[in-house]
């Protein structure tokens, strides 16, 4: 993925919301406060990695011409994006460090999902506008939107829009899919405050299990998605001026990075690192 590099920054009052973000306050807001406003330090995960090692690969795909975008063409980046990966990002080599996972596996794994994506849709047919797009749009009286898409398509002649996002995980069930579309539709928003224009599809590409939801967004979908973003932001605000985050127990939480900060774990969070006075401004 395009700024792989790991910065880091001074805890500050939010001011922009991505749909990853986003998806952490719905999920639990102290989740949210740990990643966003403390920036906590978390370990790598071998899934999200993997994710980044397949989304370069892929991203390099598609600067090869468009005959050249064979299966045997993509395994053949594999290695040098492993290497931009470790470059990128120093983590890396902490998968490896208790031997359960090698490098090895690691890269196999990354290639398995690779070719899982030939069975998805043709490259050589498709002309992407962008690749790795980075897209904002400021909300009035609210956050800066931001997110990074994965494939921008332009139809040529008709213009119409697709919007198409990598996935390396497996498809969610079909109750769960409505929450999945959140992130792109998100993404269609943005483009529809900046472009003046409502994206005619936007397609999930979910390599881990070979399948592929799609939607086309109405306007009506989108002013929903706006407004459930204004009233995530409002939340965030209050918490953010009442300094207190709080936990939330899901499914999820036996892979969280923050049970030892955690109350509902017997931890204790840090104390909150923003001034009460001035956050309307500043957020």
């Amino acid at each position: 993925m395009s700024n792989m590099s790991i910065k880091s920054a001074p805890p500050g009052p939010p001011r922009t919301l991505s749909p990853s973000r986003a998806s952490d306050f719905m999920r639990c807001p102290l989740l949210y406060r740990y990643r966003t406003i403390d920036r906590l330090a978390e370990p790598p995960s071998a899934a999200a990695m993997r994710g980044r090692l397949v989304h370069l690969v892929l991203e390099a795909l598609f600067d090869l011409p468009r005959a050249d975008r064979s299966p045997q063409a993509a395994q053949d980046l594999v290695e040098p994006a492993y290497e931009r990966l470790m470059d990128d990002d120093a983590r890396l080599d902490q998968l490896f460090a208790d031997g359960r996972l090698t490098p090895e596996a690691f890269i196999g794994e990354a290639r398995d999902l690779v070719n899982a994506y030939f069975d998805l849709e043709d490259p050589t047919r498709l002309i992407p506008e962008a690749r790795e797009l980075l897209v904002e749009a400021q909300l009035d009286g609210g956050p800066t939107l931001r997110g990074y898409i994965d494939r921008l398509e332009v139809a040529p002649g008709s213009g119409l829009i697709r919007i198409a996002d990598y996935k390396t995980g497996k498809s969610p069930a079909p109750r769960f899919q409505a929450e999945t579309m959140f992130q792109l539709r998100f993404y269609a928003l943005i483009l529809w405050l900046t472009r003046g224009q409502i994206p005619a599809q936007v397609l999930l590409l979910y390599l881990g299990n070979r399948d592929k939801i799609t939607a086309a967004p109405t306007s009506g979908d989108l002013e929903r998605t706006r407004l459930r973003i204004e009233t995530i932001w409002r939340e965030i605000q209050r918490m953010v001026a009442a300094g207190d985050f709080p936990p939330v127990k899901g499914p999820l939480c036996g892979w969280c990075s923050f049970q030892a900060q955690c109350p509902l774990f017997g931890g204790v969070p840090p104390s909150f690192p923003l001034p009460v006075q001035g956050l309307s401004e500043a957020a």
